[in-house]
């Protein structure tokens, strides 16, 4: 793996990983099937769900289905389908539809809701652990970014949003695999500069803010 120079702020190698992560991005993000997805080991399933989410965008912003309309509308085109294949079965000796039975197991929702509540006690203790001020540049970094997406919000609807969301989930973890390295380097690099200017922040302000004397321990 490539090396960069540094100057004399050391605190953190050139080298280091996004996020300070140890691990592959494959393992962070699970390791299983999503991470599979979102790195696109299967590039046409990925591509498939790539496609289905633009069309959902196309069809809710551009064409303004509401949705219980389109609901309405994919329930009737389903059911017509499933009518003329089952008819079809019985004419011409196709296989009849049948539901899937990995949909009709109860070990794939509880699967499913087990990695969902998994993730949400994670994320739910990660922001009681910041909200509680016990890292003061994760706290400051949270309130500017919810303030940005704020402000964001007013110019863009949930919709949009939303579908950027799902495209930037689809997209950058392939990206930062294939170009690791880079985006490595120059993550270092925003990283040091956010920290030179956190330490003159401190210094010329937050340093200067006059503190009541410390109280003397018990016993002493």
């Amino acid at each position: 793996m490539a090396t960069y120079s540094s100057d004399s702020d050391n605190d953190f190698a050139p080298t280091s990983k996004l996020l300070g992560r140890q691990r592959p991005i494959h393992s962070v993000l699970g390791g299983g099937k999503v991470a599979d997805v979102l790195l696109w080991r299967d590039k046409r399933f990925s591509g498939a769900i790539l496609i289905a989410v633009a069309v959902m965008w196309f069809l809710f912003e551009v064409v303004d289905y509401t949705f219980v309309t389109l609901l309405c509308h994919v329930s009737i085109t389903t059911m017509f389908i499933v009518f003329i294949w089952s008819a079809g079965a019985d004419m011409f000796g196709w296989t009849p539809p049948r539901i899937p039975k990995d949909i009709l197991q109860d070990t794939s929702f509880v699967e499913v809701a087990s990695i969902l509540h998994k993730k949400f006690n994670n994320f739910l203790s990660i922001c009681h652990f910041v909200a509680c001020g016990n890292d003061a540049k994760s706290f400051f970094l949270a309130i500017i970014s919810l303030y940005l997406l704020s402000v964001i919000g007013n110019y863009i609807s949930t919709l949009n949003l939303l579908f950027f969301g799902l495209l930037c989930v689809e997209t950058l973890p392939f990206l930062y695999e294939r170009y690791e390295e880079e985006v490595d380097y120059v993550a270092y690099q925003m990283k040091r500069q956010m920290r030179k200017t956190y330490r003159k922040f401190n210094a010329d302000f937050l340093g200067k803010i006059p503190r009541g004397p410390a109280k003397e321990k018990k016993g002493k």
